[in-house]
């Protein structure tokens, strides 16, 4: 039965998928089904306009929709990271690495704790007594590994 309304709908079918498309794509927004329903409409175009078979409009479609979703991945997808002001601002651990700083508690069993502005951060790295000055070596995740400053 849905396969006859498809028939029945010509080159209308394309135009009809594609704002379809479009609509799920105002729902649930991530740019994917929006390339994929201008390609459906420039397939309706192109199936008003020409009238090839469904196979060539099929790989239309595909060959569109493909294309379409690739530029825009490469091309049009605005670059955060590199265009940003603050390129640190949610890698809050990495801000640290090279700074020096005084442990508030002793490391012992290579973990400890620092303190930094208000945060108290788990550090790893040699043992070393409280308020000895520490180099901030790199962060794992959480954690930020230290070397004494000499």
């Amino acid at each position: 039965m849905l396969a006859n309304v498809v028939v029945a709908l010509g080159a209308w079918r394309w135009l009809v998928f594609g704002l379809l498309l479009l609509i799920v794509e105002l729902v649930a927004p991530g740019t994917v089904l929006l390339w994929l329903g201008v390609a459906a409409i420039a397939v309706g175009i192109i199936a008003f306009l020409f009238d090839p078979g469904w196979q060539i409009e099929v790989v239309a479609f595909a060959i569109l929709g493909l294309s379409a979703a690739v530029v825009w991945w490469r091309l049009g997808r605005p670059d955060n990271a590199a265009s940003s002001d603050r390129p640190m601002l949610n890698r809050r651990a990495e801000r640290h690495v090279g700074k020096v700083f005084t442990l508030d508690s002793a490391i012992v069993g290579g973990d400890g704790r620092l303190r930094i502005d208000d945060t108290t951060w788990r550090v790893s790295g040699p043992d070393l007594p409280a308020g000895a000055r520490v180099r901030v070596m790199a962060a794992e995740g959480i954690t930020l590994v230290v070397a004494a400053e000499d």
